[in-house]
């Protein structure tokens, strides 16, 4: 009996000491939190917002072992979540120096070549008036009537949608650019009625030749300050648009020039930009101090007039052999930041860019 008493009481013993083990190694000691100036030699840089713990933090913690309730009862969801990271869809925007039909349908089959998608702006120059009709000046210093814009914007269609890889979802909105540079016109209003009539009749064809399901017709306008610092004309152009226009937008392509109120009010550069139907941004963010001017007008818009600028993703300009600013990824990028440093992180900005050459 006593040797099967002491056998128990031993295993007893024994048992007792592997419980408290257990515990022990459930409920380690606290270790000290690292300080900051520690846990930024040893991160790395993230894509997330700064707002947010680095997802290598999250890892740290997360449970061991996730069946356990002792743990599950620490977790805890970041107050604030990250935002998605959008993948930016670029085109690729030209000042055309012609309008002859099979140069810009070579232009469209390399954008879809590209896999090309979002708004492409085909800047034709500044308006203007000669052999008793609307057009502009191209590039190349030669006058182009509107309606011979119109037909090489449809062969740049043509050459987008024929060269598409079949059951492709890919599509632009083909913009017919110009300016308010010193527009050489009778009328500026007029000027923006004959764009926007002009605008309507592409759509038109668009849509009869079967290529509206790829191509939508647009328009834009190189608005900047320092070219009409009075902003009568720009004005006059905007206005003659709206009322001829059948549903087609007018992106703002252009810059602040110092920001709000250097040159144009915040009513101003907002009218071009939103402020009115059928109007849209597409701003120059060519550096950081350009997204801040936009990002303030945004601000200003939204706190005075109780709503958002409307954006249509952002402009950019240069080559690979041109160091002439920011490229479409990183002028997204930075712009968004502006507008979350403006608090008006909210405002909507589609992941799109466009880069202009010519």
């Amino acid at each position: 009996m006593k040797r099967y008493s002491l056998s128990v009481v031993a295993a007893l013993a024994a048992v007792l000491a592997g419980a408290g083990a257990a515990l022990a190694l459930n409920h380690p000691a606290k270790r000290p939190s690292p300080s900051r100036g520690n846990t930024r030699a040893h991160s790395t840089p993230s894509l997330i917002p700064s707002f947010a713990p680095h997802p290598r933090e999250w890892l740290k913690e997360l449970p061991r072992d996730p069946k356990s309730p002792r743990h599950a009862k620490v977790r805890h969801a970041p107050k604030r979540q990250p935002r998605p990271v959008q993948r930016l869809r670029g085109t690729t925007s030209i000042y055309e120096h012609t309008t002859k039909p099979w140069v810009l349908a070579e232009q469209g089959c390399s954008a879809a070549r590209r896999h090309e998608s979002g708004v492409v702006v085909l800047d034709f120059g500044k308006p203007a008036f000669k052999r008793h009709g609307y057009g502009t000046i191209l590039f190349s210093g030669h006058f182009a009537l509107n309606h011979q814009i119109t037909t090489g914007m449809v062969g740049y269609a043509r050459g987008y949608v024929s060269c598409l890889p079949k059951r492709s979802t890919a599509s632009i909105t083909l913009a017919r650019g110009t300016s308010n540079y010193h527009p050489a016109v009778p009328s500026a209003y007029v000027a923006g009625v004959r764009w926007a009539r002009a605008t309507n009749k592409l759509g038109r064809i668009l849509r009869r030749h079967g290529l509206v399901a790829h191509v939508e017709a647009g328009a834009a306008d190189d608005a900047e300050p320092a070219w009409d610092p009075r902003f009568h004309k720009t004005k006059q152009f905007f206005h003659g648009f709206r009322a001829a226009v059948h549903g087609h937008s007018l992106y703002d392509y252009g810059s602040l020039d110092g920001g709000v109120g250097a040159i144009w009010s915040a009513r101003q550069a907002w009218y071009v930009a939103g402020g009115i139907r059928h109007t849209k941004a597409l701003p120059e963010i060519y550096n950081s101090a350009m997204a801040r001017e936009w990002a303030e007008l945004a601000r200003i818009a939204h706190g005075l007039y109780h709503r958002d600028v409307r954006f249509a993703g952002v402009m950019t300009q240069g080559t690979r052999s041109c160091n002439c600013g920011l490229r479409p990824h990183a002028a997204h990028r930075v712009f968004a930041h502006a507008l979350e440093a403006h608090g008006i992180g909210h405002a909507l900005l589609p992941g799109r860019g466009t880069n202009i050459i010519g």
